[in-house]
């Protein structure tokens, strides 16, 4: 772009120079030193406003001589500004290409509007891998501003889910706003994939038993949850403060956090309780619910709560004390 400006700034001396030169030498009226100006430099071959001295001859020379190198200048540029940016597009996009290939338990986020974004957001600030696919103009140049791994195609297509790589996925989440394509990306995503996590968003209520019909392990209706949120502001003003610190604040300012730990069959807490299991003294956090193997919820769990292999933890605590308990439990 600089050389451009510099270019186009070249440009428009010249054309002044000849138009004054023209004026001042040969006297000529500012439209006929313009014309005078832009034959001699396009070099069309058109005859002259009337017979040049010498002095405007010489003009003549000046504008023809300097316009030569100009114009191979601003040409070139021009040339390279056109050339460079389809070369830069295309090896951009093989890179990206490349860099999704690689992925492997990512997610693929289908939809960059208000809600894919934040989902985006979420991921990013958690280091997990995702692709982003979205063929609406703005997303795609949002998408590229934010540097994210993603796909400008349409989202409802088998092959643009494989080329984002479906089959080493660890989830997929549907966030266009069309109900109907959530559904018709769940039900693709089911069949190439019988056991991958699919998480769906829908806009109305009759939608939620389609989708999970089409094989969508949760459904959430954002607007939804939004409303019951601010109603609950208005009528339980301190609960939905204290969601708010828990949600935006905790994370910000205390360094806390919540997580999940799943216990796997060979961990050395299965079929102790919480007592035994030291893992409220040896990482000072605290249980906040355990997700059961069967799928039952318990929130604040006594410490005789008995733990099984493929329960979950839900956990909250200072981070590093969550990641050292994360990881040594997960190894």
């Amino acid at each position: 772009m600089r050389r451009m400006i510099i270019s186009l700034f070249l440009l428009s001396g010249i054309i002044a120079f000849g138009v004054i030169g023209y004026h001042k030498v040969e006297n000529m009226s500012i439209i006929d030193s313009l014309y005078m100006t832009i034959i001699t430099i396009s070099t069309v071959g058109f005859g002259e406003v009337k017979p040049l001295s010498v002095e405007g001859r010489i003009i003549t020379m000046i504008i023809i001589g300097t316009w030569i190198t100009i114009g191979a200048y601003t040409i070139g540029n021009l040339f390279r500004v056109l050339v460079e940016g389809e070369l830069s597009k295309t090896f951009g996009r093989k890179k990206l290409e490349k860099q999704i290939s690689k992925l492997k338990n990512h997610y693929i986020i289908c939809g960059y509007g208000r809600i894919g974004k934040l989902i985006c957001r979420e991921l990013q600030n958690n280091d997990i891998d995702f692709v982003a696919i979205d063929n609406d103009p703005d997303a795609v140049e949002q998408m590229d501003k934010d540097r994210l791994l993603f796909i400008p195609k349409d989202a409802t297509l088998e092959d643009v889910l494989m080329s984002a790589g479906l089959m080493q996925a660890k989830g997929i989440v549907t966030a266009l706003r069309s109900d109907a394509d959530n559904v018709f990306i769940s039900l693709t995503a089911r069949e190439l994939r019988p056991d991958i996590y699919i998480l769906a968003r829908a806009s109305d209520e009759s939608s939620l038993l389609k989708l999970k019909r089409a094989g969508a392990n949760r459904v959430d209706l954002p607007y939804a949850i939004g409303g019951k949120r601010m109603a609950q502001a208005l009528v339980k003003p301190a609960v939905g403060d204290f969601l708010d610190f828990a949600v935006m604040e905790m994370d910000k300012n205390l360094g806390l956090g919540m997580e999940e730990v799943l216990i796997r069959e060979h961990s050395n807490l299965v079929g102790k309780n919480l007592i035994q299991s030291n893992v409220r003294q040896d990482y000072g956090i605290i249980i906040v619910a355990i997700k059961k193997h069967t799928g039952e919820m318990t929130f604040n769990p006594v410490s005789t709560e008995v733990l099984y292999a493929n329960d979950t933890l839900v956990i909250l605590g200072k981070k590093e004390d969550l990641y050292r308990m994360k990881k040594k439990i997960s190894s």
